[in-house]
């Protein structure tokens, strides 16, 4: 029996937390609750903050420079083992902290222990989910900024392509298709500023909190915060190691980016339709039948949209994940990371797939006139001719959908009257009408900041060039 008790000690003790058990975790339960298999991705920002951790430590007086070289040479190697692939994760390890803390002890021998004087797993953790999530954020800036850059460059190119404009997916005024795309980029506008906003909120520093309550080591925090890029050490150590504001404020960014981009998906999808075909995609961003040999599918948009949902999900998860924590950390926050970690994959590639493919969309302006001729676009010009005659436009209203109702009995567009058809309707009406009832005209007279008018739009765009530099 005590040879037995002895062996359970020393099995126990072979994690760096054994000390107090006396037996081994249980082989399902070491699996159930590793982690090693998904936040293995952290190991370079483990890495990073461990060498600045030493780094503070010399400095303080707790380590040695020559145990502080010692330390940081170690890591350098484990993560070169790591890059290189030559490194093997061990589940009874748990986690990325404690397979490269044993890694390194292995490599430098007892001077590895030492590295984690005066911090806690749990403070470690949150700092490298924020470095994660920061350098995330700066490569998601970037391709966001792409895709805006794509989308002004066509709403340049479109600025005089006519379109109709929509509401309730009714035919309602003409519009240019470079207005409508800058009303895309507009949505991308506050996507890019709510990130650049959590980015400031992502970018404080948790390290030298500890466990909860701090450390009795004269650790010098911000020394630290500086060698990592952080702006600030946190302000309340129990809030130090159990937020996650900053997580969950990031999957509110990408679920209404997603929510933008799935909006800009169904236009798409529309849009490449034999009922619309009013724009292609190149076939690189499409896919075939494996029955219907004329089929072009959408596919890039339709999963984009799709993916949506998922992104949704990951958002509410965190919410839920959090809303009965007591202070301060809890297990529970092991579930943070893989639907934070699947929501940057997700934006990531989403993002690219759109910043690739809008460049590359190309307009059927025929079809897209055609289309704005129809269903009475102008009749709302129609309404402010008559307005501008003297006429209340109340009773303009109502003189031009009695116009409407005789154009639908008789299969023409407002345009397609003649002037004696026009003036049964109302006395106001002369001549000069047909400058308002063309297309042209239509889109050219709501000549204003936001207006649809093309220089309106090119001035639109080179404000945005001149806002982004």
């Amino acid at each position: 029996m005590t040879d037995q008790k002895n062996s359970d000690q020393a099995a126990s003790s072979e994690k760096p937390w054994g000390g107090r058990f006396s037996e081994p975790t249980d082989a399902f339960v070491e699996r159930f609750t590793a982690s090693v298999g998904f936040d293995q991705r952290l190991y370079h920002h483990d890495i990073t903050g461990s060498i600045a951790h030493a780094t503070m430590l010399a400095k303080v007086g707790v380590l040695t420079d020559e145990e502080r070289d010692q330390i940081i040479e170690g890591l350098n190697g484990v993560k070169a083992d790591i890059d290189a692939g030559r490194f093997e994760w061990s589940v009874s390890l748990e986690d990325v902290h404690m397979n490269i803390e044993a890694a390194l002890t292995e490599r430098i021998g007892i001077t590895g222990k030492k590295l984690h004087t005066g911090r806690s797993r749990n403070d470690q953790v949150a700092t490298d989910i924020r470095l994660y999530l920061r350098d995330e954020i700066d490569v998601i800036t970037e391709e966001l900024t792409r895709l805006q850059n794509g989308l002004l460059d066509l709403a340049e190119r479109e600025a005089d392509t006519i379109m109709p404009g929509f509401t309730h997916l009714q035919t309602a005024q003409p519009v240019t298709f470079g207005h409508h795309l800058l009303a895309w980029y507009e949505m991308l506008v506050r996507d890019g500023q709510r990130l650049q906003d959590c980015r400031k909120r992502v970018n404080i520093m948790p390290l030298g909190a500890a466990a909860l309550a701090g450390t009795t080591y004269p650790i010098d925090r911000n020394l630290t915060a500086e060698l990592l890029g952080f702006d600030r050490p946190t302000e309340n150590s129990l809030d130090s190691v159990s937020d996650r504001d900053f997580a969950i404020e990031f999957c509110s960014f990408a679920a209404l980016l997603m929510t933008h981009l799935s909006r800009f998906s169904e236009e798409l999808v529309l849009w490449t339709s034999a009922q619309f075909d009013f724009i292609d995609l190149p076939d690189r961003f499409c896919t075939g039948s494996s029955i219907m040999p004329q089929k072009k599918n959408p596919d890039v948009p339709e999963l984009v949209r799709g993916k949506t949902g998922r992104v949704n999900g990951h958002l509410i998860s965190l919410l839920t994940l959090m809303k009965s924590q007591p202070l301060a950390y809890n297990k529970d926050n092991q579930e943070d990371k893989e639907p934070l970690f699947d929501t940057v994959d997700t934006v990531k590639g989403c993002l690219k797939a759109y910043a690739d493919m809008i460049p590359a969309i190309r307009s059927k302006a025929d079809n897209m006139r055609v289309a704005a001729k129809s269903g009475f676009s102008t009749a709302t010009d129609l309404a402010d001719y008559l307005v501008k005659k003297g006429v209340p436009f109340r009773d303009a209203h109502e003189i031009v959908g009695k116009s409407v109702a005789f154009g639908v009995a008789e299969g023409r567009d407002l345009s397609d009257m003649t002037l004696e058809e026009l003036q049964q309707f109302s006395d106001f009406i002369t001549e000069d009408v047909f400058d308002v009832l063309t297309l042209e005209g239509s889109v050219q007279a709501r000549n204003h900041t936001g207006g649809t008018a093309p220089d309106q739009v090119r001035a639109a765009v080179a404000r945005a060039r001149a806002a982004a530099k």
